[in-house]
């Protein structure tokens, strides 16, 4: 860590570092520095390191650093010049702004550059592969490489400079400034999960501010100045969520700014309130809430009616009908009917959020919906005077859905109704916070408040319809989507109905046990018993009748008296039944009657207030005139005054003077002198003309007399000005000439001593270029022999790696060669065995054929007596020598002449006894054992091929050869012998 003495050597310091490149290290120095103890009072310099600072911070993306160093310079200025402090954080930001907008600009750019019509021939094959692999564009990839970086560094810098402004009341201004960037980054390039990190970053800096008040620098919430900005940043915030379509965000925004206000108990100003009721509108119809949608819309109007004064009656018409329709749309019924405890407690406690965010205090223990409901809705919007706003058609709609009673043609009269609805709308001049209103959101609701009511009134007049002349009634939906909406009707019990799909038709009543239609069954039931019990019962005659009635007399005078006594209870109870109601009548006339006086007092007051109003702008208009008379007067006696008598003009007594009149006959007046002004001007400019001309003529000869006089004087000043000059320049040379003279004799004293001087210094010099040309000759053969050692090891190293790589080219070649050599020996090894084996095939096919006509030879010789003794030896001796004969033909390799002959001659003497070949002869075949034998037929069965090296039965003659050899695998799956080499 390098010491400074002042601040201004390190940042000359930080320069030299940053000319030749070594930017990190100049950004440590000033790291360094402004971190140190030493330097803990602000002075000017220190801005100056800090705006050097941040520049390279942002050039190399250093945010950690950037945080650091604005943290310990906040410290420094909090106290002592804050404005210094703001300075910075704008040059920080606008840098980190600038380069994310030059890096967008060079990826758009580059995107440019890219786009062309032949991608094969101008992209690189690289560049096609890597698309290929990782599935992304070119913008994507250029995005990632170029844009990505610097606005990751650009966020990290709102959110650095948000943390060090949260608690500091000084800037305030900037703080919101920076938020409002934030946003706006946000909205520009859509970057929504960043926008949900930066409010709740604000909502936590927030809810700081408010927990720890014991801070010094805190800011002011009840200031007005504080709270506008807190204010106008919350709803910069939601404005923003609700143009990215972040309405979780935007009701979360909505919930700030209704606690900031309840913070501070301070209602904002009424361009912010619609504002905030307009955002609101959005965000409860987004969410279904329709009821408190239409409350929102209450507000609203309320608000642009009595506080926009140049909203238009056309704006105001379509807000009306707006909020009209708004209503219309809530459902006729309450959907949390058939709810759970729980599912009722949430919605209790969203309903009561909601309805403080509107402006209405709602007790949790309540119902919410006591207060809040359709149909105080509708009423509140009658009695307001919302109605007599809205257009014609939203009217006729109102009252065809809410008061009359249409059941088979109520969806005609809607549907050309909706139609001209869905029409209306468009954007608004007058009114700011509604920059436009859209009438057709609303029309599915309508349409399925109108399907609703249509069902509740045909259910009055029908008890069973078709399902075809139902699906008729309702053109808006088919009857599947009528269904949907008749099950949600009787579910929240709206409307009793049941659809029989197997009959076609719709009942409509309640099917229950405790039904309104089971007490005419019983009424039905109880005269057919009575019926029948006068048929089993039936009536006696008269005089049984009196005798029946006469001993039961007191009793039913009894019952009598105390029916008259009820009868006359009940006359009196509705006596004083219709009193009360007709108190109450009385009670509501005298109601309606104050209610008539006041509305009359207050007409009679308004029109008084209206004569008042009048009659004080009469007075106002007379004094103005009487002014102006005044002023007319005194300008006309001004005018009079300035006026020449000759020229006085006189007023007419009938004629009318104001001060317009006066100010144009003065105009007039001062016009016509301007203009004799100028006629007097221009003639004396004339005079004046003659009279200089004239001047001119006579003063022309006087002015070259003098001027000839001039001449002559200046021409003898001239001479006598040179004859001085002369002789002040001998006596100046004189004077030289005696100063050299005397100076002369000291001539040789100076040569000599500029010789001595000349001489030690030549000395000095040459000693010194000497040192010179002997150091710089040493270095020269230093760096020969360098030159020499390097390259002598770089020629030792060459030849070496040559003579390794020749070494490793030269075992390749050998271990190639063997390789194919192997191969090649292999294939010949293979092809030798092969053609041997075909050779050996042929052979004992060949000895198979003579054996068998041997054996046919045999056994007719058995029948005939033999004529020649000596065959039978020579037969065994031939067939001996070709066995002898087989190894050296077989073997693939050439057999000179002699040498077949030596084993011709030698096979006979290998021949078996004759006594075997006379058994031989005698028995037939020969033995099991031997191994010349065939396979094929008979009891002796010989092995296909000739085995060598098998010990039972005799062998042949070249058996020995053939086991002198390594045995090896054959290609046919069974191991022979490899013949002997030669």
């Amino acid at each position: 860590m390098a010491h400074f003495a002042k601040p201004e050597n390190a940042l000359k310091r930080a320069d030299e570092l940053i000319n030749v490149g070594q930017k990190q290290d100049a950004l440590q120095a000033l790291h360094d520095l402004i971190t140190s103890k030493r330097y803990r009072a602000w002075q000017k310099p220190l801005e100056k390191i800090m705006f050097k600072y941040l520049d390279l911070c942002v050039d190399l993306k250093r945010g950690r650093f950037a945080k650091d160093g604005l943290i310990q310079y906040r410290i420094v200025c909090q106290q002592v010049n804050v404005s210094s402090l703001e300075e910075v954080i704008k040059h920080f930001l606008h840098l980190s702004t600038e380069k994310a907008e030059q890096a967008r600009s060079q990826a758009d750019a580059l995107e440019e550059a890219l786009d062309v019509d032949d991608l094969e021939a101008d992209r690189k094959p690289e560049d096609l592969q890597l698309s290929i692999v990782s599935g992304e564009k070119g913008k994507d990839r250029s995005d990632r490489e170029l844009v990505t970086p610097w606005f990751k560094f650009l966020w990290e810098t709102y959110r650095t400079v948000l943390e060090i402004l949260r608690n500091n009341s000084k800037l305030e201004a900037l703080y919101a400034m920076t938020a409002h960037k934030a946003f706006q980054f946000c909205k520009q390039y859509k970057r929504t999960t960043e926008f949900r990190r930066l409010c709740e970053i604000i909502r936590n800096h927030l809810a700081n501010l408010n927990k720890y008040r014991d801070q010094r620098d805190r800011p002011d919430l009840s200031a007005p100045e504080s709270l506008q900005l807190y204010l106008d940043t919350r709803f910069d915030q939601l404005k923003v969520a609700t143009e990215l379509g972040l309405w979780q965000e935007a009701f979360r925004s909505v919930e700030d700014i209704y606690g900031l206000m309840c913070m501070v108990k301070k209602t904002p100003k009424s361009s912010l309130l619609m504002v905030y009721y307009s955002k609101l509108t959005e965000i409860f119809w987004i969410s279904s809430s329709h009821l408190y949608h239409a409350y929102a819309w209450l507000k609203l109007f309320s608000l642009q009616k009595n506080f926009n004064k140049n909203l238009s009656q056309k704006d105001l018409q379509l807000i009306a009908s707006s909020v009209v329709l708004a209503a219309l749309s809530v459902p006729p019924f309450d959907r949390a009917q058939s709810a759970s405890h729980m599912e009722l407690e949430n919605e209790k406690e969203r309903n009561l959020r909601m309805a403080n965010l509107i402006g209405f205090n709602l007790e949790p223990k309540f119902e919410g919906r006591d207060m809040l409901s359709r149909s105080a809705l509708l009423s509140e919007r009658v009695s307001r005077g919302v109605l007599s706003c809205a257009s014609q058609e939203v009217k006729d709609l109102f009252h065809v859905l809410e008061h009359e009673f249409h059941p088979l043609d109520l969806g005609s009269k809607i549907q050309p109704l909706l139609e001209k609805i869905s029409k209306s709308g468009g954007k608004l001049s007058s009114a700011p916070s509604l920059p436009e209103v859209q009438l057709s959101q609303y029309v599915p609701s309508l349409e399925k408040l109108a399907t609703l009511r249509l069902l509740q009134q045909v259910s009055k007049i029908y008890q069973t319809i078709r399902i075809e002349s139902l699906s008729q009634l309702v053109p808006f939906f088919e009857f599947s989507a009528v269904e949907k909406i008749s099950v949600d009707a009787v579910k929240n019990n709206f409307v009793a109905m049941k659809v029989d799909h197997m009959k076609g038709v719709v009942i409509f009543g309640n099917l229950g046990i405790e039904s309104d239609g089971l007490k005419d069954h019983l009424a039905v039931f109880a005269e057919s018993l009575n019926k029948v019990r006068a048929m089993l019962y039936p009536v006696p005659s008269k005089a049984s009748k009196i005798g029946g009635i006469v001993p039961n007399l007191a009793e039913t005078v009894e019952k009598e008296h105390k029916r008259l006594l009820a009868r006359k209870s009940i006359i009196e109870k509705r006596k004083e039944d219709q009193e009360r109601q007709q108190l109450e009548m009385e009670r509501e006339e005298e109601q309606k009657r104050l209610k008539l006086q006041k509305l009359t007092e207050e007409a009679e007051q308004k029109r008084l207030a209206a004569e008042l109003l009048e009659r004080r702008k009469q007075r106002i208009l007379r004094e103005i005139e009487e002014k102006e008379l005044e002023e007319a007067q005194a300008l006309l006696e001004d005018t009079e005054k300035r006026m020449k008598k000759g020229k006085k003009k006189t007023l007419l007594d009938g004629e009318k003077v104001t001060k317009q009149t006066v100010m144009e006959r003065a105009l007039t007046e001062q016009l016509k002198e301007r203009q004799e002004m100028e006629k007097k001007l221009q003639k004396l400019a004339k005079t004046m003309d003659y009279l200089e001309r004239a001047k001119r003529e006579e003063a022309a000869p006087l002015i070259e007399a003098a001027y000839q006089r001039r001449l002559v004087e200046e021409r003898e000043f001239y001479e006598r000005e040179q004859q001085r000059e002369v002789e002040l320049s001998r006596e100046r040379h004189e004077s030289d000439l005696k100063e050299k003279n005397r100076l002369s004799r000291m001539l040789e004293f100076k040569e000599t001593f500029q010789g001595e001087v000349i001489s030690r210094r030549q000395a000095e010099f040459d000693k010194i270029r000497t040192e010179r040309e002997e150091r710089i000759s040493q270095m020269i053969r230093a760096r020969k022999q360098e030159r020499d050692i390097k390259r002598k090891q770089l020629y030792y190293l060459t030849i070496e790696e040559e003579r390794i790589r020749k070494l490793q080219e030269e075992e390749e070649a050998r271990k190639r060669e063997e390789a194919e050599k192997r191969k090649k020996q292999e294939a010949e090894h293979k092809a030798k065995l092969d053609e041997i084996a075909e050779k050996q095939r042929q052979r004992e096919r060949e000895l198979e054929e003579k054996e068998k006509k041997r054996r046919e030879e045999l056994l007719k010789g058995t029948d005939a007596p033999p004529t020649r003794p000596a065959e039978p030896t020579a037969a065994p001796a031939a067939a001996a020598a070709q066995p002898a004969a087989a190894p050296a033909q077989g073997s693939g390799k050439y057999v000179p002449k002699f040498k077949r002959q030596t084993a011709e001659v030698s096979a006979p003497t290998q021949t078996p006894p004759a006594a075997d070949s006379d058994r031989w002869g005698n028995r037939g075949p020969p033995p099991a054992d031997d191994h010349w034998g065939s396979n094929r037929g008979g009891p002796s069965q010989k092995p296909d091929r000739w085995v060598p090296g098998s010990r039972g039965g005799d062998r042949p003659s070249g058996g020995d050869a053939w086991r002198s050899g390594e045995e090896r695998r054959s290609p046919f799956g069974s191991s022979r012998p490899r013949p002997a080499q030669r």
